[in-house]
């Protein structure tokens, strides 16, 4: 059985929907900007684990060094 709507409930129908398809493009919107900021935190982790090996390896190249140096001398 269909109802029919006055002219005002059914253009507050057509409000509310409105309003809902708003909320669900801004919620979209936040998960968007949820996994971009999580996708930068992964980024920044990799950078820095990356940063750390690279400082670790010319630390110990450069004690390598110094050590093969001393061993010349002596």
């Amino acid at each position: 059985m269909t109802q029919t709507y006055s002219k005002s409930r059914q253009a507050a129908e057509i409000a509310f929907g409105n309003l809902q398809t708003q909320l669900f493009a801004k919620n979209h919107a936040m998960d968007e900007l949820e996994a971009i900021a999580q996708s930068r935190v992964a980024k920044t982790q990799r950078l820095r684990e990356a940063r750390l090996a690279k400082e670790l390896a010319d630390r110990t190249s450069a004690t390598s060094a110094l050590l093969a140096k001393r061993g010349q001398r002596g």
